[in-house]
């Protein structure tokens, strides 16, 4: 296995944030698909994909909507697909789960555990929207439970282990590491874990350097070598963890989905400018960036060819 080599994932539009937001937040299959590249092309090993709407950008977890730029990025980038089985905290798992279960990709996400999900501090930012769907979704998150319960984790993982496919466990707060264990030592799940800590979102665990710390102490204390740590940090926070969890061991991600800023005030006019300023933290601390191959091996994945697109 490569020693050390620093994963970077790439989330490139996500359902959280809406087209009002930014200009440069990928809609269409063919940003989506252009994202993806350039993010892979500016270091990213994975490429974390949701698909939207092309007309009023809003989340669509239907299969067909994925095919068209899951085919276009696997023609130009041999970067490593993860699809969403998250779509949207609105929808079922059943709808979730189905590009996932029709694609066959080498990675899916899977969240561990229910929980109130709060976008709604987002309209004190926001306040012109060119969809109605858009300001309803934040106001409407003020009675949101994202729910993942064990009967819902147990059929996505039932579903999706018969594809090879293989998971990023996005665990937003403590309970959901414990989850995962239960699922590890009912042998639903299969070592190297990855598990992607998310930090910073209302609902979840803080952003504090604390709160990190306290994540990957559990984390380590679950599942020992068993697992390979990444850390994610919504909004302002996605830079300074990806510096803490590069120079603490894990692999990071970044991308529009999980914050639409360069810096202070600065919208990122590119997933792939995001990819690149985490690029420089991870080598300014003396470390390698993962090649999609390189990730493929670190993570046990099956493989491009094993793919259904």
């Amino acid at each position: 296995m490569p020693e050390r080599k620093v994963i970077i994932t790439c989330a490139v539009t996500g359902s959280i944030h809406t087209p009002s937001m930014s200009p440069h937040l990928p809609v269409t299959a063919e940003e989506i698909a252009e994202a993806a590249v350039g993010a892979a092309e500016a270091g990213a090993a994975i490429v974390h994909l949701h698909a939207r709407n092309p007309v009023n950008g809003r989340p669509d977890q239907s299969p067909e909507a994925f095919e068209p730029f899951l085919r276009e990025i696997k023609r130009r980038s041999d970067v490593v697909v993860n699809l969403t089985t998250g779509g949207s905290p609105f929808m079922s798992m059943e709808e979730r789960i189905r590009p996932a279960a029709v694609w066959k990709p080498e990675v899916a996400s899977l969240n561990m555990g229910s929980m109130n999900f709060g976008l709604f501090p987002m309209l004190k930012r926001f306040k012109d929207f060119k969809h109605a769907w858009e300001s309803e979704m934040l106001e409407n998150s003020r009675d949101l439970v994202f729910r993942n319960s064990f009967k819902d984790i147990g059929y996505a993982l039932r579903t999706l282990n018969e594809t090879g496919t293989r998971y990023e466990f996005e665990c937003y707060d403590t309970s959901h590491l414990y989850n995962l264990q239960h699922f590890w030592q009912e042998g639903l799940v299969q070592a190297p874990l990855f598990i992607q800590t998310v930090f910073g979102l209302l609902g979840g665990i803080g952003a504090h350097p604390e709160d990190v710390q306290h994540m990957k102490r559990t984390a380590d204390r679950l599942f020992g070598d068993n697992y390979r740590w990444s850390v994610l940090g919504a909004g302002r926070s996605q830079m300074p963890l990806v510096a803490m969890g590069a120079a603490q061991g894990g692999n990071v991600r970044v991308g529009l989905e999980d914050s639409l800023w360069a810096g202070k005030a600065r919208l990122a006019e590119s997933n792939a400018q995001q990819v690149r300023q985490a690029r420089a933290i991870v080598e300014g601390l003396g470390l390698e960036v993962a090649t999609p191959d390189e990730a493929r091996a670190i993570l046990a994945l099956k493989g491009a060819d094993k793919v259904s697109f």
